[in-house]
């Protein structure tokens, strides 16, 4: 599998579809454990992403970079901060090129998660939308299908991590009662994930 700007195209309806769709969840799932507003980040991010993502360069360096820098300016919110601060590290990565072979993702998450590691101050196993991309990282190397294994592999994440309690951001302060609760920064990222790779 290739992918292209023809399938970054059809991977952003696709996450913009699942955050309108994931709204409210995300939305309570952070109240519970935060501002309550990262379903309004998600959708105002993916919004502004599918206003200009016509206007996209074939060059998927430069098109994440400008995806970045709309969801950027669509929130101020960390979660928003961090997830550009991920696509920005890839459009580094990326830039100039027009064809990412599927073996190179792995990289790319790996990549994505320690510059927004760096730009957070948090540590892996803190139950955070870090943990999540560690196990994608982990999970796409020599698995013969990519798609099957990213999806498996948020899945596993949030099921590794709801008994523990949050010792990173905003929901540490709640510790222990979150134990039991998924963190929202990883439910959002599963949605954003099993949406990209659908078929």
């Amino acid at each position: 599998m290739t992918l292209t700007r023809d399938t970054l195209l059809a991977a952003i309806d696709r996450i913009a579809q699942a955050m309108e769709r994931d709204f409210e969840m995300l939305n309570a799932a952070d109240g519970a454990l935060g501002d309550g507003d990262l379903g309004v980040t998600m959708t105002r991010g993916m919004r502004a992403i599918t206003e200009m993502k016509d206007d996209l360069p074939a060059d998927i360096g430069m098109a994440l970079f400008q995806c970045a820098q709309a969801f950027t300016k669509s929130s101020g919110s960390s979660y928003g901060t961090l997830l550009a601060t991920g696509l920005m590290s890839a459009a580094k990565a990326l830039r100039g090129q027009e064809n990412i072979a599927s073996s190179d993702l792995a990289g790319l998450i790996a990549g994505a998660r320690d510059k927004m590691q760096d730009r957070g101050k948090a540590e892996l196993g803190g139950k955070t939308v870090l943990d999540s991309l560690d196990f994608l990282a982990k999970a796409l190397p020599g698995a013969d299908d990519k798609a099957a294994a990213a999806a498996q592999a948020v899945d596993n994440a949030l099921e590794e991590f709801r008994d523990r309690p949050a010792t990173v951001g905003r929901a540490r302060i709640f510790a222990e009662k979150s134990v039991g609760l998924d963190d929202p920064g990883m439910l959002a990222m599963q949605s954003v994930v099993k949406a990209a790779v659908q078929s």
